[in-house]
């Protein structure tokens, strides 16, 4: 049985999502990977907020575009995903993409590193992003 995956807004105005079609998607990936993905939550917030809780939990100050909590039990997967829809859209105009595809390859991100996938060197960064890919192509219209 898949999990249904949860959407807020914390500090942001709500927008529409696909909710149901990213729920489908992302279970579909978690299983796909011999993953069972048990809860999600998605949230959506600024990049101020997403800043200040990077200083908070991970002593890192500098802006980014997700923060990855994982209270998983593999191959049970659990998880809060933090997303700065304002990072999210630059990230897109920056690579050439609408934010919605960069959206959707961030939530994915965030799934992969429940899953294990770092991202910290060279050769975790290049296998996060052909994961990144191979996900967004199981994702339906």
């Amino acid at each position: 049985m898949s999990a249904h995956v949860q959407f807020h807004f914390v500090d942001l105005e709500p927008f529409p999502l696909h909710e149901n079609l990213w729920s489908v998607w992302l279970n579909q990936v978690a299983l796909a990977e011999e993953f069972l993905l048990s809860r999600l939550t998605i949230q959506f917030c600024s990049d101020d907020y997403l800043l200040e809780m990077n200083k908070t939990h991970l002593d890192h100050d500098y802006y980014t575009d997700i923060i990855t909590f994982d209270s998983s039990k593999p191959p049970i997967l659990k998880g809060e995903l933090y997303i700065s829809w304002d990072r999210v859209k630059e990230n897109a105009l920056g690579a050439g993409v609408k934010a919605e595809q960069e959206l959707e390859r961030v939530m994915v991100h965030g799934l992969l590193h429940l899953m294990g996938y770092g991202d910290k060197s060279e050769v975790a960064a290049a296998q996060m992003r052909e994961k990144e890919e191979w996900a967004l192509c199981l994702r339906a219209d």
